[in-house]
């Protein structure tokens, strides 16, 4: 069994078995193995309850009890995926990795996705152990292999990473920090074409407390992460290994986590990549593997591989996972350590949030004007023209352009566009017109009249705004409908759900800084109403009172504290207890004030991504968020959408609309990542 490292707890789902006795173990396989059929239960249960280390021992035992070869008569018993599972659970690391890679260059073509997988992910010791493995098991040299194979710059990181030399993790050189991070820039954004020798050097070289701090110090220098540096200046197979490299160099078991998300998502099932990973990681990581994967995607990674496969097969990958994560959510303490860990990082790395859409330089109201008249009168309408304006003018311009529209022509610019186009278009374009409080007014407004509410809306637009803009909404509301905004929400909407949202609705949340004693008692009262605290106090209806006060006043800085501090006190996420132990509107506000603390952009990322995901568009949602957020974060909205899905929003967009819309769209999100 793999060895944790010294003060570190053993992570995997693998342990030895008590009582191990290997000729015992030969016996009952080979028990299982004779006559007509085998008896693959038995097989599978005894192999995915064995270490490797004690697999390597029922090899040799098998051997000198039956003067045969396990692995060969595995082989021959069984077939397809479960032959494949079983018998890569049978070799050494090292030696499955070899195989994995032998796979992948043989033959026509090549499988780079293996081949970036693997090298990326290996430390020094498993790599070296990979080269004298495949030179054992096939009498060759990898690293002459993987030349005559693969080409370019993707070829020479590879060699690189081949070479098991990444500094340790030891000493780290504040200056050298400093260097990479403008060596990088320079090599890359700075430079006419890109300097790749740079990034392979670094990126291939540094050990990864290193690189993490130089990660950390480029998106504070260049107001962007490395990954979108890497997407912008690199390409291809080049550019997946290097983002490979980036993604481990931050969190190994995340990396594995998305690779077997994506391997069971949509139709169809990688199975190759999805055996590669439950066995190469079942003794190294796979328990954190499974945390991030509850946490990431919101559902448990043994709930995915039973939904996604079958048969023994199927019973053999769950044996492996090592047990069903409750998919509301427990953390494990280890990984809520880490979680914890990763607010800090978020509270002190302070990103810049930038819209997409800026104020055009040399702006004439005027000319824009006659643009708008001449592209709407007479027959037919230019529509080019009207995008092409009012995606690329702020919000404070297209309000002079209203203005001189009206001064010249005598007439009502919102009027006039509202005659000549129409659908998703007009909803976008009259959207993009108004001023930024009037609009989510008239969003709140239409959540609410007619039968039904449109409760989805209310809370994305209460949970996620400033104090300055919720003032700017009710003074808006108030102009516009002549009521109050307290009001139409109170005659809409009941019970606990009408009053979080008017709590919200006041714009009233603290804007100071965290008060750790403070945060503690909060995290207390958390703990209590959500019941898992050791010793609850206080009556339920107090309780719940307080609850509702700390989320819907307390500072964003006070609430991520008070989020950690809940981690500390209960090894639980806030987020997910909350989606375990509540329920209807009221669970699905606090959710939306959860992770808008914790992150407000992926909140608006994933709200985009599910408008867009399966049959049919949400568009009504998707021009919501596009208009609102156009001016304030679409740019980190782009950025959090291409990590989380592996895609860019231009490209989600373009796959899911079209026509006029589309162009529109694609304007406002100001280009492809």
């Amino acid at each position: 069994m793999a060895k944790p490292a010294q003060g570190a707890k053993y992570r995997g789902s693998i342990h030895d078995f008590p009582g191990f006795d290997p000729s015992q173990d030969a016996e009952a396989l080979y028990t299982a193995m004779k006559g007509f059929g085998s008896d693959k239960e038995a097989i599978l249960e005894l192999i995915t309850s064995r270490s490797n280390r004690q697999r390597q021992e029922i090899c040799q035992s098998y051997k000198s009890l039956y003067g045969k070869d396990l692995i060969a008569d595995l082989k021959y018993e069984l077939t397809g995926k479960f032959e494949r599972l079983i018998v890569g659970l049978m070799r050494p690391l090292a030696y499955c990795d070899a195989k994995e890679i032998k796979d992948a260059i043989a033959g026509i073509g090549t499988d780079e996705k293996c081949l970036i997988e693997i090298l990326a992910s290996r430390t020094n010791e498993q790599i070296h152990q990979l080269v004298a493995a495949y030179k054992d098991a096939y009498e060759r040299d990898l690293e002459a292999d993987i030349i005559g194979d693969t080409s370019g710059h993707f070829q020479k990181m590879l060699v690189v990473l081949l070479q098991g030399t990444r500094e340790k993790d030891d000493v780290v050189s504040e200056d050298l920090v400093q260097q990479d991070v403008q060596d990088l820039y320079e090599a890359g954004e700075l430079k006419w074409g890109t300097d790749e020798a740079q990034f392979i050097y670094i990126l291939g070289n540094r050990s990864k407390q290193h690189l993490r701090l130089v990660f950390d110090e480029y998106l504070k220098t260049t107001g962007k992460p490395i990954e979108a540096s890497i997407r912008g200046e690199l390409s291809g197979d080049f550019e997946k290994l290097m983002l490979a490299v980036v993604k481990c160099i931050r969190s190994t078991p995340e990396y594995f986590a998305e690779r077997l998300f994506k391997a069971m998502k949509g139709l169809g099932t990688r199975d190759n990549t999805l055996i590669r990973i439950m066995v190469s990681r079942s003794e190294l990581d796979m328990l954190d593997i499974r945390e991030i994967f509850r946490t990431k995607y919101e559902k448990s990674l043994y709930n995915m591989i039973k939904n996604d496969t079958s048969g023994d097969y199927k019973k053999a990958l769950l044996k492996l996972c090592g047990g069903d994560d409750d998919a509301a959510g427990q953390f494990f303490p280890e990984a809520a350590q880490v979680a914890y860990q990763m607010w800090e990082l978020s509270a002190v790395a302070r990103v810049e949030l930038k819209g997409t859409v800026r104020p055009v330089d040399n702006f004439n109201p005027d000319a824009d004007a006659k643009a708008l008249r001449k592209a709407m009168k007479g027959l037919g309408t230019d529509e080019d023209t009207i995008i092409d304006i009012i995606t690329h003018r702020s919000n404070a311009q297209r309000q002079q352009i209203r203005q001189t529209f009206k001064s010249h022509f005598g007439r009502d610019l919102m009027a006039d566009l509202k005659s000549e186009i129409s659908g998703d278009l007009a909803r976008l374009i009259l959207g993009l017109m108004m001023p930024p409080a009037h609009y989510d007014a008239k969003q709140l407004k239409k959540a609410m009249e007619g039968a039904g509410t449109d409760e989805k809306t209310l809370i994305e637009i209460l949970a996620t705004r400033t104090n300055a803009e919720i003032r700017a909404i009710c003074e808006a509301y108030k102009e516009d409908y002549h009521k109050s905004l307290e009001d139409a929400l109170s005659s809409d909407t009941s019970g606990h759900f009408k009053r979080i949202l008017i709590s919200l609705a006041t714009g009233n949340r603290e804007e100071a800084g965290e008060d750790r004693d403070q945060a503690r008692e909060d995290a207390q009262v958390a703990a209590e109403i959500l019941e898992i605290a050791d010793t609850p106090s206080g009556d339920k209806t107090s309780l719940e009172t307080r609850f509702m006060m700390i989320l819907c006043t307390r500072s964003y800085p006070h609430l991520r504290r008070v989020f950690q501090e809940f981690v500390k006190m209960t090894n639980y996420d806030v987020e997910h207890t909350i989606k375990k132990e509540m329920s209807g509107d009221v669970r699905d506000v606090f959710v939306a004030i959860v992770q808008s603390v914790k992150n407000k952009p992926l909140f608006f990322a994933d709200k985009l991504y599910k408008s867009m995901k399966g049959a049919g568009t949400d568009e009504k949602t998707l021009t919501r968020i596009m208009v609102s957020r156009s001016e304030i974060d679409l740019l980190n909205i782009r950025r959090e959408f291409v990590e989380k899905y592996a895609m860019g929003l231009h490209c989600s967009c373009q796959g899911d609309t079209s026509g006029d819309f589309l162009k529109a769209l694609l304007a406002i999100c100001g280009g492809e990542d």
